[in-house]
């Protein structure tokens, strides 16, 4: 339970380094939950109807996070 915190600790330091260029599109990120290695993340504001959003997500906050965390083995949103 411990390590599981210490993992999700981790993941939200490192989205609130995204959370200043999202804020500056109009949108942000919220962490639903870590589960078997997926990190699943909620999209708002501009980001909920951008057309880019799977690049940012899996070419910009995949890979940022799965480097820095490496538990982290994909990240999906929801």
């Amino acid at each position: 339970m411990k390590k599981e915190k210490d993992v999700e600790t981790r993941i939200k330091s490192e989205l609130k380094k995204i959370e200043p260029f999202l804020a500056s599109e109009g949108g942000f990120v919220t962490y639903e939950k870590f589960e078997d290695g997926i990190l699943y993340l909620r999209f708002g504001g501009a980001c909920e109807d951008c057309s880019l959003i799977d690049y940012t997500l899996k070419d910009g906050i995949e890979q940022l996070i799965c480097s820095e965390v490496p538990e982290v083995k994909e990240v999906r949103k929801v």
